[in-house]
């Protein structure tokens, strides 16, 4: 059987290398993979315009540019909001979707709890950039959820980078229409891998949301881990085995 043809997409904070190092290596030889960096970092500021779209025709770029006509699609927080609209946009290039935790999944049926922390977002932008990272963790988790340290020494260059790059996120999802019709169009295996530590004011309601839209939809609970202790990083051999057998049920029926 030849190699899944996979694009993984990473979130606003680390890079795709360190984001996805532990589950590439768990999958092995069964994926031919490339764990592509946001469009957003390309440069040393957003680039002019960004949008979600950014990332879409980044990812077609990255497979076209391997001869790639079908591939398999992953987005892990805000790589998971672009991965859906790309979904959205050109449906008959996945092969699957695979969704770990995006950061945001459209404006419709939100319930109340999920439009107050939205709103609680917005008030990020007034905190001094010392506290701004603090704060926007602390949000993605249930209250006694134990999220990690700083690690030590100096922050690495790239991370000068992402105040900007999550505040262009958010304000993407403030003013991006998700078309939910098409996304409803898409029959093929969409798999949610969600920690059970994660807001569920967040967390909860897009993957609740998300169930009533995809016609084939899976959601997996993974209930020690959260937003920034995720599955795929914690526990990459059993995420690994749950892609392998989405990945490998989606082609038989394709």
């Amino acid at each position: 059987m030849e190699p899944f043809r996979v694009i993984l997409l990473p979130g606003s904070v680390l890079p795709a290398g360190p984001a996805y190092g532990a589950l590439l290596a768990a999958l092995g030889g069964t994926v031919d993979a490339v764990a592509k960096d946001l469009e957003l970092y390309a440069g040393d500021a957003p680039p002019p315009g960004w949008s979600l779209d950014t990332e879409a025709d980044g990812v077609l770029r990255e497979a076209d540019a391997r001869g790639w006509d079908t591939f398999h699609l992953l987005g892990y927080s805000g790589g998971g909001a672009a991965a859906l609209a790309l979904t959205a946009r050109h449906p008959e290039r996945l092969l699957s979707l695979a969704l770990l935790e995006p950061a945001w999944a459209g404006t419709w049926d939100w319930s109340p709890e999920h439009t107050r922390l939205w709103h609680r977002y917005g008030e990020l932008r007034d905190l001094p950039q010392e506290e701004f990272m603090a704060a926007f963790m602390r949000l993605q988790v249930k209250p006694d959820a134990v999220l990690p340290p700083p690690p030590p020494g100096p922050p690495p260059p790239w991370m000068a980078k992402r105040p900007a790059g999550i505040s262009a996120f958010l304000h993407a999802f403030n003013t991006y229409e998700l078309d939910r019709g098409r996304l409803a169009a898409f029959g093929k295996p969409v798999l949610f891998v969600l920690g059970g530590m994660s807001s569920p004011d967040e967390q909860g309601d897009n993957a609740g949301r998300l169930s009533r839209v995809f016609p084939d939809f899976r959601l997996e609970v993974f209930p020690g881990r959260h937003h920034f202790d995720p599955p795929h990083r914690a526990e990459p051999e059993r995420v690994a085995a749950l892609l392998g057998a989405h990945w490998a049920r989606a082609q038989a029926a394709s």
